[in-house]
């Protein structure tokens, strides 16, 4: 299920503003700005993950039509690790 744009910004606002409160960083920009940062990375993470499922999907699919008595979730566990290895993506 992926994340609404909405959700994605006030998870980035928390994140920032929660960091800048603790003290964990200390900004050299305008808090609005890292936040933005923060959005623009994390919706691209959300993107990159997207695109491996939907091409796991589609070799899960292409498989299971060779042979349906194959674990559906474990296939489909194994194909997407493989994928985000290949693209060096950490689930």
């Amino acid at each position: 299920m992926a994340m609404r744009e909405s959700q994605i910004d006030s998870l980035a606002n928390f994140l920032v503003h929660g960091l800048i409160v603790k003290k964990l960083i200390v900004p050299k920009a305008d808090e609005k700005d890292l936040v933005a940062c923060v959005v623009e990375l994390m919706s691209a993470n959300f993107e990159s993950e997207a695109a491996i499922d939907a091409e796991t999907d589609a070799m899960v699919e292409q498989q299971m039509r060779k042979d349906p008595r194959l674990d559906h979730q474990r296939l489909r566990s194994l194909i997407r690790q493989k994928i985000a290895e290949k693209k060096g993506f950490t689930l």
